[in-house]
């Protein structure tokens, strides 16, 4: 058995990949995620997948005591150069067993950091810790991609030349997911490639899927600026709910 491709797409080529993704915005999404939680100074939240931590350093900046995880060891030191003074704390782990008790007051889920596993009983249990790790009554934000959306604009093949490396992506919508075959060329050496996807899950998908979690989606966003959701034509999913104080 090889790696999953969740274990060896998050590496070294994901910072050249995907580097155009800035500390700016990040900010911006934090300032509408504050009004959306709805929470005090000092509350605790859980960044689960948190990448690089642009919004873990961002809900710091807010006043937030944060904890940030991720399973990437790079993207994880990425995230330790970003915050170091110890406002953050940084944990390394799987989204499905999630090495953190809690209780959070609110559970944020960022930028399709889900989705990633065939089995859907595995995309079920991340949903189940995220219940768990929140105090009852606590907040989550999921921001997923819309499915609509994506396979109305999917581009099925870019290309483009970055510190000399040429990344090649290709898209493709199979099998209930969206795909993405990244190859990197570099001259004298040989080429990486990559694979990235994504399950292509809906609203009614994510309400079927907390059915006994005790998470309830309150307000449904089609994007940052705050956009009603269109379920053909907004270009994100994100969800604002709650744990229910008794499941």
């Amino acid at each position: 058995m090889g790696m999953a491709w969740y274990e060896e797409s998050f590496g070294q080529d994901y910072l050249l990949v995907y580097k155009h993704r800035d500390m700016q915005g990040a900010q911006a999404e934090v300032k509408r995620m504050v009004d959306w939680l709805e929470l005090p100074e000092g509350s605790k939240i859980f960044d689960l997948c948190c990448g690089m931590g642009r919004h873990s350093v961002a809900l710091a900046d807010e006043g937030y005591k944060v904890t940030g995880m991720d399973l990437s060891k790079v993207l994880l030191a990425e995230a330790c150069k970003l915050e170091d003074s110890g406002r953050v704390v940084w944990l390394e782990g799987d989204m499905r067993r999630v090495p953190a008790d809690g209780p959070f007051d609110a559970v944020v889920n960022l930028f399709t950091s889900f989705g990633y596993f065939e089995e859907e009983a595995e995309n079920a249990k991340v949903l189940s810790e995220i219940a768990r790790l929140l105090k009852p009554e606590g907040r989550f934000i999921i921001d997923f991609l819309n499915a609509a959306y994506v396979a109305k604009h999917l581009v099925p093949h870019s290309e483009r030349k970055d510190e000399g490396v040429v990344i090649d992506e290709r898209r493709s919508l199979e099998d209930g997911f969206v795909r993405k075959r990244i190859v990197l060329s570099e001259p004298g050496h040989p080429d990486r490639q990559y694979m990235e996807q994504v399950k292509l899950y809906g609203l009614d998908d994510f309400r079927r899927l907390m059915a006994g979690t005790g998470l309830v989606i309150d307000r449904v966003f089609g994007s940052y600026d705050a956009m009603s959701y269109e379920p053909e034509t907004s270009p994100r999913l994100i969800m604002i709910g709650h744990k229910e104080r008794t499941v």
